[in-house]
């Protein structure tokens, strides 16, 4: 798994040849070669990695929900990867709201009102991740279910027949509280979404081995 995809990525990206539709190649209302690209749909995150996909001839995707935390985890059981509660210094989410701006033994932050560039803050979790907890919600490959009975054991995506089952968006983002940022905390969008909170990173698929 890579880190947020970033404006000046999504830009050479929207240059190559289309697979399925079309992309818009500046969508971000947050403007930065660096700062993650937003105002993307579920659709247009998918069209991003099929496009890569054909470039490369490696297989780029979405990760899937199971993925998605595990690598935020990065083997901590703890609401966030730093630990018991988040900080402002080190992640971008409201942390100013007087009744929510604060998680646990925490204390409330600043906030800013807009994304921050991918890696600003120092602190990447043990796989090397960034931006795990806050600035942009990130899409995941599976379709919403309410809970994981009869969920994959394999870790690949949940998905239904219908295509217009919600998606999944895992991470918070700069405009939600740190409640909302939590390693296990879910939400359920429509995949034609786009919003100034929505982002995504990849998932580059390791090739098979030789036999």
């Amino acid at each position: 798994m890579n880190n947020f995809c970033q404006s000046i990525r999504w830009r050479a990206v929207a240059a190559m040849s289309q697979v399925k539709r079309e992309l818009d190649p500046d969508p971000s209302e947050f403007k930065g070669d660096r700062n993650p690209v937003e105002q993307v749909s579920w659709y247009d995150a998918v069209e991003f990695c099929d496009r890569l996909t054909l470039q490369t001839n490696r297989q780029y995707r979405l990760p899937t929900e199971a993925e998605w935390e595990y690598a935020c985890r990065a083997g901590t059981s703890t609401p966030f990867y730093f630990g018991e509660t988040l900080s402002t210094d080190i992640a971008n989410y409201n942390g100013a709201g007087e009744e929510y701006g604060a998680y646990g033994p925490g204390s409330q932050g600043e906030y800013r009102r807009k994304t921050t560039p991918v890696d600003q803050f120092e602190g990447a979790n043990a796989y090397g991740l960034h931006d795990m907890h806050g600035n942009v919600w990130e899409w995941c490959q599976d379709h919403w279910h309410e809970n994981y009975e009869g969920a994959p054991t394999d870790g690949s995506a949940w998905l239904t027949d219908d295509e217009e089952t919600p998606r999944i968006l895992r991470g918070g983002s700069w405009y939600y509280n740190p409640r909302n940022c939590r390693s296990a905390y879910r939400n359920d969008v429509t995949p034609d979404l786009r919003d100034v909170n929505v982002g995504f990173r990849v998932v580059c698929s390791a090739p098979r081995a030789l036999p």
